[in-house]
């Protein structure tokens, strides 16, 4: 054991996460059921914490959430990830202490989305200089706006959507310059009552043809999925009442890749499985891949590298 500890303490957290970053990604081909849109790859955008080892420097480097009375038992990792929703593949993870915000680490993700991507983003991600950036990439964008957050209804478009403008702030808007091009769709769940607001989404796709509202109101709960790919990688991988192990801030980075690459070759034989008997990859149960492979790895340690 503590071989194997000084072994981790001589390897970078850098290598890992530039490992992560070469071959966490996108693996959903045309024939992969449940991952596309038309011709765009539905990805989604989240992120969630982790709970760290109670040392001295842990608490230095990623601080305690607040409590009512003091602080939480334990320091905490944010971390923000893409998802690829047909797959459940997390890709372009950024991780920061907790003081730093989700919509700071997410300017790093949306960077790494592609062209042939649409992504879906809770009213939490929403506003004008992280939207710029993500749609900047070329990708399709459909994200929750928070009720309060009206907008002006510049064109009524026949399927009960509306085309609106984006500003960065009030002055930009009078002098009507950096103006973004946005459509909204609004609409109710079937058992909201008329006094419940409504979902109010904002998409850079304009034209209500190719894709209309009912598609993109139904399309953007998918964002759910990101929730049970975060709850795989917390819970049923590294246990739900278990904080990262490390005891230094570099072995918890290195630790928290650790775990990511490992749930990406996880998903990647799921995914290979669902090709096989032509499924949806999401699917096939987690745990269950989770327990076979466990019972496999002690036969794969017996062949030589």
């Amino acid at each position: 054991k503590s071989g194997i500890s000084q072994a981790r303490s001589r390897l970078s957290w850098h290598v890992m996460a530039d490992l992560s970053a070469e071959v966490v990604r996108p693996i959903a081909t045309g024939q992969t059921r449940g991952a596309w849109y038309q011709h765009w790859r539905i990805v989604s955008l989240d992120g969630t914490c982790f709970e760290v080892a109670d040392e001295p420097a842990n608490a230095e480097a990623f601080g305690y959430p607040g409590v009512s009375r003091g602080h939480a038992a334990c320091p905490m990792l944010r971390c923000v990830s893409l998802l690829e929703n047909g797959t459940r593949v997390l890709y372009a993870s950024q991780i920061g202490p907790f003081r730093v915000g989700e919509v700071t680490l997410a300017q790093a993700c949306v960077a790494q989305l592609s062209a042939d991507s649409l992504c879906l983003a809770d009213r939490g991600f929403f506003g004008y200089r992280l939207w710029q950036a993500a749609q900047e990439t070329g990708a399709q964008l459909v994200w929750r706006l928070k009720s309060s957050n009206l907008r002006q209804r510049e064109q009524d478009l026949p399927d009960g959507s509306y085309l609106s403008t984006l500003y960065p702030n009030a002055k930009a808007r009078r002098a009507n310059v950096q103006g973004l091009p946005v459509r909204v769709i609004e609409y109710r769940l079937g058992e909201q009552g008329d006094s419940d607001p409504p979902y109010r989404l904002v998409t850079t796709l304009l034209d209500p043809e190719q894709a209309p509202a009912q598609e993109l109101a139904a399309l953007y709960h998918q964002r759910w999925e990101i929730e049970t790919a975060l709850g795989e990688l917390k819970t049923h991988l590294k246990g739900r009442h278990t904080a990262l192990r490390s005891k230094t801030p570099d072995l918890v980075r290195q630790e928290f890749y650790g775990y990511l690459m490992t749930y990406f070759a996880i998903r990647q034989v799921i995914h290979e499985a669902a090709l096989h008997v032509e499924r949806e990859p999401d699917r096939l149960s987690f745990i269950n891949a989770v327990r076979v492979l466990r019972r496999k790895t002690p036969a794969s340690a017996a062949i030589s590298p």
